[in-house]
């Protein structure tokens, strides 16, 4: 039984979760003019919902919650906040997931005060109905148990935080400090329920030794965290 449930998604899935929103979205007669993407998560799907829904205008937003995979800071904040004139246009405001809910819901509220639109409505692939402070105009899963859906476009960043986290949080409880490649390859799978595939161990191994999180000790060939 992994410590925290997540869900590894394709990119034939999101192509699929994505053409399908588009299709509730049309039979709701809505038509956006401008789809904004709340960043990050939000660019890959904002960009489909583009091509399904023919939109070809494309703005961003980054209204900012989790910090880490799995973590979530105290309230959602608006980064970089900039101003446009979206008068007597239809806004679509998209993100990968509704999950607090608080980035995508504070996106929404920062262009409804600040960009003057016709109309604001909220998209997302998924919906975790029973810890969502708001539910979206549209939605084309809703997630009935919490979970952390793993996307194509934040792999390698989930791996190396995942992997920090189950080395970080074993040393609390055990002491434990080093580690060879192969008990971190199943820790991880034990911990996650996942297998990413040794090219993202890999590469996020590299981004933590980087960070200066671990260090690797070529003659031992273990992998050592560095604790205060």
């Amino acid at each position: 039984m992994s410590r925290i449930p997540v869900k590894l998604v394709s990119w034939e899935e999101i192509v699929d979760w994505a053409m399908h929103l588009a299709d509730i979205i049309k039979r709701d007669g809505f038509k956006p003019d401008l789809i904004v993407a709340v960043a990050r998560g939000g660019y890959v799907p904002a960009r489909l919902l583009c091509d399904f829904l023919g939109v070809e205008n494309l703005a961003s937003i980054q209204s900012q919650h989790w910090t880490e995979a799995a973590k979530v800071e105290e309230k959602a904040i608006i980064k970089f906040a900039y101003d446009i004139d979206a008068s007597n246009l239809n806004v679509l405001v998209v993100d990968d997931i509704v999950d607090t809910g608080e980035t995508l819901l504070l996106a929404r509220d920062y262009i409804k005060t600040h960009w003057n639109p016709r109309e604001v409505k909220t998209a997302a692939l998924q919906w975790i109905s029973p810890v969502a402070k708001f539910k979206p105009d549209y939605y084309y899963l809703e997630v009935k148990e919490w979970i952390w859906f793993q996307y194509p476009w934040t792999r390698l960043e989930d791996t190396y935080q995942f992997i920090k986290r189950m080395m970080t949080e074993t040393h609390k409880e055990t002491g434990k400090t080093e580690w060879s490649y192969e008990e971190i390859i199943q820790g991880f799978k034990d911990w996650y329920g996942i297998d990413v595939g040794e090219e993202y161990y890999k590469r996020a191994l590299e981004v933590l030794i980087e960070k200066n999180i671990i260090e690797y000790n070529t003659e031992k060939k273990i992998y050592k965290l560095k604790t205060a």
